[in-house]
């Protein structure tokens, strides 16, 4: 826990603490909860608060595309965290919060994410075809997963739940795209990695950088 602490922004720390008391406060005012015997005491509360903001701080600062962002970080989170956590979790569960609910709520608070392999983020990269008189125009990365009740591969959006129990583990699928717009599957991976050095192979040169960034 040191570490963490070593890694977060205090103001970041602190913003995300008031955020979500304020939104534990308004959740417990609707149904009627008495957040000193939900958390066993006031002073309980608010160290949960501090954890709460300390972990999703440090988990921030490795996964969050902070160069992407538009808004000051401390007042985005006063702003949006609070709701985006407990739009995700209830806050009888707050205290179990640890790094893979990270995602989750970053994607409910619509921040830009730094890609990272194994978490299924939703990329939906599109770029030229570096080859001229290709078929393809454009080459594109999406992350997809099959979904039983269409019958197909379907796009992992961002916002989607990632943790979803009976979802299907999403795959990387690279695609060429025709003039006309249409979609020729090229094959599927397990990772962002393999399916760009494919594209890479097929159009040297092709545009997709090393590490994308996920946005909405």
């Amino acid at each position: 826990m040191n570490s963490i602490r070593e890694t977060a922004d205090p103001a970041a720390v602190f913003a995300c603490a008031v955020s979500l008391r304020d939104a534990c406060e308004e959740v417990a005012g609707q149904q009627s909860l008495n957040l000193s015997e939900v958390f066993n005491g006031i002073d309980e509360f608010w160290r949960v608060m501090m954890r709460v903001g300390t972990r999703f701080e440090a988990w921030a600062c490795e996964n969050v595309a902070f160069d992407s962002l538009t808004e000051v970080w401390p007042y985005l989170l006063m702003e949006r965290f609070g709701a985006a956590c407990l739009d995700w979790m209830p806050l009888e569960d707050l205290e179990g919060f640890d790094d893979p609910d990270g995602v989750s709520v970053a994607m409910r608070m619509n921040v830009p994410l730094v890609y990272r392999e194994g978490l299924g983020l939703p990329l939906d990269l599109m770029v030229p075809n570096s080859v001229t008189g290709s078929a393809f125009e454009h080459w594109r990365i999406q992350t997809v997963r099959w979904d039983a009740e269409a019958e197909s591969m379907v796009p992992v959006l961002y916002g989607d739940d990632l943790h979803e129990a009976d979802a299907e583990p999403p795959v990387v699928a690279l695609y060429g795209i025709e003039a006309d717009g249409r979609l020729e599957h090229v094959r599927d991976s397990e990772t962002y990695a393999e399916a760009r050095a494919l594209a890479m192979k097929l159009a040297p040169g092709v545009g997709f950088p090393e590490v994308p960034v996920v946005s909405a």
